[in-house]
């Protein structure tokens, strides 16, 4: 339902209660007459330097962010975005077990786009994506969920370049210096793409400048969620600034 401010569209949004990046990305997507309803879910700002301590943060998200979809319907959504990887929701299938759920939660009343919808979404816009190359800010084991997401839905994945940040905070505090390192190191000529996936990696606008001297795309995953609910919701503005995806499809 829209209300004066968000003439067009109320938009809900759901986050881990750590993620200091979606919020000020998407607002600098927003089209005039779409408002962006944030909602944290609470996850602890605990540590992430293993694989064992990465996958219980997983575990923590897990556990949490179905029943915040309470909470943000309460301000009556025209659709809500959880802006979390495919990771999160534990692959292809957890993500359709996931999205269900979620539905359930308004009667299926109110749309919902996950980061593994969008994601999936945004490369089918451009012509012959069968190669990616990987950003994540994940240590090993996340890493390999995301590459086995990507083949699980038969994009094949060369190289996969984990950041291994320490904490979930900290992985909003990832210099753009090392997110462009990052892009060029899984790009290759046999890349057709480079997808960058962490949703509080702050990559939507070193995304777009790397997809300028690459010459390819490179979707980050902030930008593919706002794009995909926009469309879902019928809303086609063109918004510059944020790479091809925004600007053209």
């Amino acid at each position: 339902m829209a209300d004066t401010l968000g003439w067009r569209m109320k938009l809900g949004v759901l986050v881990p209660s750590t993620n200091t990046s979606v919020q000020p990305e998407y607002d600098a997507m927003r089209p005039p007459g779409i408002t962006n309803h944030v909602r944290g879910f609470r996850i602890p700002n605990a540590p992430t330097r293993t694989d064992t301590e990465f996958s219980q943060q997983l575990e923590n998200m897990r556990a949490t962010m179905v029943d915040a979809m309470d909470e943000v319907l309460t301000l009556d959504p025209g659709h809500v975005i959880l802006a979390t990887a495919a990771e999160s929701a534990g692959g292809v299938e957890g993500a359709r077990v996931l999205r269900e759920r979620l539905l359930a939660k308004s009667g299926g009343r109110v749309g919902v786009t996950l980061g593994a919808d969008a994601i999936l979404a945004a490369l089918t816009r451009y012509d012959g994506m069968a190669r990616i190359g990987v950003v994540t800010p994940y240590m090993p084991v996340g890493d390999e969920q995301a590459r086995r997401f990507f083949e699980d839905s038969g994009i094949a994945v060369g190289r996969v370049k984990g950041l291994r940040c320490g904490s979930p905070v900290l992985i909003a505090h990832t210099p753009e210096a090392t997110l462009r390192d990052a892009i060029v190191e899984v790009d290759s000529p046999d890349v057709d793409a480079v997808v960058v996936v962490g949703t509080n990696l702050p990559m939507a606008r070193v995304a777009a400048m790397a997809e300028f001297w690459l010459g390819k795309p490179v979707i980050a995953l902030n930008t593919a969620t706002y794009w995909h609910a926009l469309r879902q919701c019928g809303i086609h503005d063109k918004v510059q600034g944020f790479g091809r995806l925004l600007a053209e499809f």
